[in-house]
């Protein structure tokens, strides 16, 4: 059975950092795209961003120049990097593995901006 476990979210202060992981139950070499979501209070989960099997890496426009998405490939585990964060980046953030054609997603960790 698939599964993704997210972890590092918390509560931090506007320009603050923090380092989201999320455990992949195997490798993550056998997933076509593995990506970071969001969904904050009363809007649409969206994506934040996605590393592709082969190393490609796509962004969100609100990601750009702040969150850095990689992989720690020993440890089949997906890190996101979140820099210079603001009160608007406050939201569930959730890990999503797509492979043959089915998505498998995690539980979520809560990251709240907040001064």
């Amino acid at each position: 059975q698939v599964q993704l476990v997210e972890s590092g979210g918390g509560l931090v202060q506007p320009g603050g950092s923090l380092r989201l992981s999320c455990a992949v139950s195997e490798s993550i070499f056998t997933f076509y795209v593995l990506s970071w979501y969001r969904q904050a209070p009363g809007k649409q989960r969206e994506l934040v961003a996605s590393v592709y099997q082969g190393g490609n890496i796509n962004y969100a426009d609100s990601s750009i120049g702040r969150f850095t998405i990689s992989r720690d490939i020993p440890r089949d585990t997906i890190l996101l990097q979140m820099d210079s964060l603001k009160d608007e980046d406050t939201a569930v953030y959730y890990c999503k593995g797509e492979k043959g054609g089915n998505a498998y997603w995690g539980q979520g960790t809560q990251v709240t901006v907040s001064s």
